[in-house]
């Protein structure tokens, strides 16, 4: 495994993340749960990303359980805040109000006093963006929140949230989560290039765009079980075109000319653009962990960047 600084902090974090959205509290049995969690730990992941709202807590109180036999210091845990976990018109949102309470809820599912990354998981545009930045630092001075980050801002409200902790007198936000991959590259034009100016490490999700660059939707069919066979489907239909399957049909060419699967090549192309510290894949499966995590130590020429460029620029 690989480590980075995550943006212009101090703390490294593994250049793979494991992520639980749709998986841990929810499809997956908690005893796989732990064999997927205790494989990625084992091959040096160290940063495990998660959210209250998904599932509505459950995946945050799964990871809690699974982390509790394991050395805290070892893990780099990160969770988000910002959609609404209740019927409450103030239990949602980034308010001073909805954050500290919030993260004192998550402190309790994750069976933890701090976690080391706090993310907005959106931008707010109800709270005062001074609120936000000023309850982030109070998080940070009183112990629970190590470094605080963002997900999907804009790069104007990138460059607000670091002006205002400037003046604020407190930290600024290390990291920004997009949706980054090879079939979801809006990011390049302006948040990467921001994002770099300002001291903000990506910690790219869907980096398999649903799990579609894996191959496994190759024809059109849906396997069963997939996410695309689930709740997720929303979230896979748009790149179930056709020009975006006969792509990666394509590219798992090439991955087989490198003796790499689909997966492995995707994740690595990721790893390979300036700015990324990390990207986050999930897993339902032990062996899926061990496969993602190969993708750590694989090094593309440039030539091999070169024709993915322009295959998915096509």
């Amino acid at each position: 495994m690989r480590y980075v600084n995550l943006g212009a902090s101090g703390v490294k974090v593994s250049v793979l993340a494991l992520g639980s959205w749709l998986t841990y509290g929810g499809t997956v049995e908690d005893r796989v749960a732990r064999e997927c969690v205790g494989v990625a730990l084992d091959s040096g992941v160290n940063l495990i990303d998660t959210a209250d709202v998904y599932k509505c807590g459950e995946a945050e109180r799964v990871l809690g359980d699974l982390l509790s036999g394991r050395d805290r210091r070892h893990v780099v845990l990160a969770t988000k805040v910002y959609f609404p976990m209740s019927d409450d018109v103030n239990d949602r949102g980034l308010s001073r109000k909805h954050v500290t309470e919030s993260i004192d809820a998550s402190l309790r599912r994750l069976r933890t006093d701090y976690v080391d990354l706090y993310q907005c998981h959106r931008y707010d545009t109800t709270t005062p963006t001074d609120e936000v930045v000023a309850t982030m630092g109070d998080l940070v001075r009183r112990g629970k929140v190590l470094y605080w980050g963002v997900s999907m801002w804009r790069p104007e409200r990138i460059v607000e949230a670091c002006t205002l902790a400037d003046a604020l007198n407190v930290p600024r936000p290390v990291s920004n989560q997009p949706v980054y991959s090879l079939l979801e590259r809006g990011i390049e034009s302006a948040v990467l290039p921001i994002s770099r100016e300002y001291g903000l490490g990506q910690i790219a999700y869907s980096p398999l765009a649903q799990g579609v660059l894996t191959g496994k939707y190759s024809g059109g069919d849906v396997p069963r079980g997939s996410r695309a066979a689930g709740e997720a489907r929303r979230f896979v239909e748009r790149y179930l075109d056709e020009a975006s399957l006969d792509k990666v049909d394509r590219m798992g060419r090439l991955a087989a000319e490198l003796d790499l699967s689909h997966a492995q090549l995707a994740l690595a192309w990721v790893l390979h653009q300036d700015g990324v510290a990390s990207a986050i894949f999930g897993a339902s499966r032990p062996e899926q962990v061990r496969e993602n995590v190969a993708s750590a130590e694989v090094e593309l020429d440039r030539d091999t960047l070169d024709r993915l460029d322009e295959l998915f620029a096509s």
